[in-house]
C-alpha cells in the first residue's frame, strides 16, 4: 500500500520505468536550469525475480501498477478483515477498518483520475461489509455510483448516508440532483428538497439551494400535469419557491435564472426579461441565461436582436447543439432558409469532430445534399422544427421517458431487421445527430422541397426507425406531397409510441378536420390543448374545427386564445431549456 501511495503521489508518469527494464542512468526530469545532466544512481542492491508462464501481468506505467498494488492490498484487507462487534476485538475492528478505508481513498484517486467509476463503484461495492455506521465509506460509494451513472442505487445509499449525517444539506440536494434528472422520480425528489429547507437555519448558505431544489420540482411537475387546474398551482407554488431562493441568496444568478425562466413558461415576458438581465449581471457567460434572453427577445418578435445573442453566446459555446437548434429556426426566419441549411452543415461537421464515432447512416449523400439546396436560394413559406426533446415541452416527462424507451426497443428490432451498423458509444451523441437531419428536413418542408427532406429524414430514420419525431417527419413529407391517407398513417404511427406529442395531434386533427371527421378532430385537439395550453397553433386548428361544427361562439374564443398566445410565442418552446439542480 506504502508503494502504490509512493506511485501514484511521488512519482510522474514521464520519470516511470517498468519493472523488466533497466533503471535509468539519470533522472528523465533534469532541472533547466542545469547545464549538465542529474546523474542518480539508481542500482538495485539485487535483482528482481522474473516469473514466467502464461496470464502474467506486467504493468507498463505507474498508474497501472499503483492500481495492480491496491486491488492486491483490498484482497489483503478484506482476507484479514475483523467484522466482531463484540468489545474485545473493538481495537482490532477500528484498525482493520483504518486499514481499507486507506486503501479504498488510494484506490479512488488511482481509478477517479482515470474516469474508470464503473470499477470504482464495484471495488467500494466490496468495502461495505466495512461500512456499518461508517459514513465515509458510504458516501464514497454514493459518489461513486453517481460519477458511474447508476442514479437509482446511488439515491438508496444516499438515503443511509443521510440517516448517518441527518444535519448535511449537502446530501439531500446530492439526492434531488439525481431525482429530478434523468430518474424523473419527482415525489422523492420533493421530499429530499423539503429536508433542506426544514433545516432552517442549520442548513446556513445552503437553503436557497433547498428553495431552488423544490421550485424545480413543482416546476416539473407543472410540466407534467395533465389538468391546467393543476399545471397553474404547481406553476404558483415553484414560483413561490423560486422568489424565496432569490431573496435568500440574491448573488446567485441560478436563483434569478430559473426564476426568469419560470416567468417565462408562465407568460409573463416582461417580468422574466428583468430577471434574466439580472442574472446575466451576475453571470455572464452563463450559457443558459444566454439563450434564454434569445428566446425571451423571440418571444416579442425581435428575432434579429435574438439571432445576434445567440451568435454572441455561440462565439463562447461554439459545440452548444441547443443553441445552434435554435440558431437554425432563427436563421431561417430572418436570413432565409439556404442560412439555416448552412447551419445544419456546419453542425455535422461540430458533431463528426466532437463525437468522432461512425455513423452506420452516412450514406455520403447528405453534405451534397445541403450544398445543393444551400446553392438555390428560395423564400421560406412555413417552418416548424422538431422539439429536441419529448414530448412538446421539452421536459423529460414520465410519458416521454417511457416513449423514449419503447423508441428505442422498436429502434433496435428494426435496426437488426435491417442489418444496419450498430450504433457505437452511449446513445446521446446519436439522437443529437438525428436531429440535426430532422432539422434539416424541416428547413427542407418550409422550401417545398419533398425529395430533399424524404433524404434528409431517411438518415434519421436509418438511426432511430421507431422514434415519434422521425414519423411525424415523415408525415409533414407526406402532406407536402399532398397524399394526406399516408400522412394520417405516419401520425397515428407516431402517437403509438408518443401519445402526447402535440405536433403529432396538431397535424392529425387538421387531417381529420379536412376528412369531414369532425368529432375525432376537435377530441384529438381537446386532448392536445389539455398537455400544452400554450400551444397557439393547437388553440387555432380548434377554433377551425369548431367553426366547421358551426359552434361559432366556441371557435370566436378558441382564436382569441390563440392570438393572445402566439403574441407571446417563442420560436422554441421555453422548456427545451434544461432545468437541473
Amino acid at each position: 500500500m506504502q508503494l502504490a501511495e509512493i506511485l501514484l503521489r511521488g512519482m510522474c508518469e514521464q520519470s516511470y520505468w517498468s519493472p523488466l527494464e533497466d533503471p535509468p542512468q539519470q533522472s528523465p526530469l533534469n532541472d533547466s536550469l542545469r547545464q549538465c545532466p542529474l546523474v542518480r544512481d539508481y542500482t538495485l542492491s539485487r535483482r528482481p525475480r522474473v516469473y514466467s508462464g502464461e496470464n502474467l501481468f506486467c504493468p507498463q506505467e505507474n498508474t497501472e501498477e499503483a492500481l495492480l498494488l491496491l486491488l492486491i492490498s483490498e484482497s489483503m484487507a478484506n482476507r484479514d478483515a475483523v467484522l466482531s462487534r463484540i468489545p474485545e476485538h473493538n481495537n482490532d475492528r477500528i484498525i482493520s477498518l483504518q486499514s481499507a478505508s486507506v486503501v479504498y481513498d488510494l484506490l479512488t484517486i488511482a481509478l477517479g483520475r482515470r474516469g474508470q467509476y464503473e470499477m470504482l463503484s464495484e471495488c467500494l461495492e466490496r468495502a461495505m461489509k466495512f461500512a456499518f455506521e461508517e459514513f465515509h465509506l458510504w458516501y464514497q460509494f454514493a459518489l461513486s455510483l453517481m460519477a458511474a451513472g447508476k442514479s437509482a442505487r446511488a439515491v438508496k445509499v444516499l438515503k443511509e448516508c443521510i440517516r448517518l449525517k441527518p444535519d448535511d444539506p449537502t446530501i439531500p440536494l446530492l439526492a434531488v440532483k439525481l431525482c429530478i434528472g434523468n430518474l424523473h422520480w419527482l415525489e422523492e425528489g420533493e421530499r429530499f428538497a423539503k429536508m433542506v429547507v426544514d433545516m432552517g437555519e442549520k442548513a446556513s448558505e445552503f437553503r436557497a439551494k433547498g428553495y431552488l431544489a423544490i421550485g424545480l420540482v413543482y416546476s416539473l411537475r407543472a410540466t407534467d400535469a395533465s389538468l391546467r387546474g393543476t399545471q397553474e398551482e404547481y406553476q404558483r407554488k415553484a414560483l413561490g419557491a423560486f422568489q424565496r431562493a432569490q431573496s435568500l441568496s440574491p448573488t446567485d444568478h441560478l436563483a434569478s435564472f430559473y426564476l426568469a425562466l419560470q416567468l417565462a413558461v408562465s407568460r409573463q415576458i416582461p417580468e422574466a426579461l428583468g430577471y434574466v438581465r439580472q442574472a446575466l449581471q451576475l453571470q455572464g457567460d452563463d450559457v443558459h441565461s444566454l439563450h434564454l434572453l434569445a428566446l425571451l427577445l423571440s418571444a416579442q418578435k425581435h428575432y434579429h436582436d435574438a439571432l445576434n445573442i445567440v451568435e454572441m453566446a455561440l462565439s463562447e459555446y461554439p459545440e452548444n447543439f441547443m443553441l445552434l437548434f435554435t440558431k437554425v429556426k432563427l436563421e431561417t426566419l430572418c436570413r432565409g432558409p439556404e442560412e439555416g441549411l448552412l447551419t445544419c452543415k456546419h453542425m455535422l461537421q461540430i458533431w463528426k469532430s466532437c463525437y468522432n464515432l461512425t455513423n452506420p447512416s452516412d450514406s455520403g449523400r447528405g453534405s451534397s445534399l445541403l450544398d445543393r439546396a444551400i446553392a438555390d436560394r428560395r423564400q421560406l413559406n412555413t417552418m416548424t422544427l422538431p422539439d429536441f426533446t419529448d414530448p412538446e415541452t421539452g421536459s423529460v416527462h414520465a410519458t416521454s421517458m417511457a416513449a423514449s424507451r419503447v423508441e428505442q426497443a422498436l429502434s433496435e428490432v428494426a435496426s437488426s431487421l435491417q442489418s444496419s451498423a450498430p450504433k457505437q458509444g452511449p446513445l446521446h451523441p446519436w439522437m443529437t445527430l438525428a436531429q440535426i437531419w430532422l432539422h434539416a428536413a424541416e428547413v427542407y418542408i418550409g422550401m417545398g422541397k419533398p425529395a430533399e427532406a424524404t433524404a434528409c429524414t431517411q438518415e434519421a430514420a436509418n438511426l432511430f426507425p421507431m422514434s415519434h419525431n422521425v414519423l411525424f417527419m415523415k408525415g409533414q413529407v407526406a402532406e407536402l406531397r399532398g397524399n394526406m391517407d399516408e400522412a394520417k398513417r405516419w401520425y397515428e404511427e407516431a402517437l403509438a409510441i408518443s401519445p402526447t406529442h402535440v405536433k403529432t395531434m396538431q397535424r392529425l386533427g387538421l387531417i381529420l378536420h379536412q376528412l369531414q371527421r369532425y368529432s375525432l378532430a376537435e377530441k384529438i385537439l381537446r386532448d392536445a390543448v389539455q398537455v400544452n395550453s400554450t400551444a397557439h397553433d393547437v388553440w387555432n386548428s380548434l377554433g377551425e374545427v369548431l367553426q366547421a361544427q358551426g359552434n361559432d361562439d366556441a371557435a370566436t374564443e378558441c382564436f382569441l386564445t390563440a392570438l393572445e398566445l402566439e403574441a407571446s410565442s417563442p420560436i422554441l418552446p421555453f422548456t427545451i431549456i434544461p432545468r437541473t439542480l
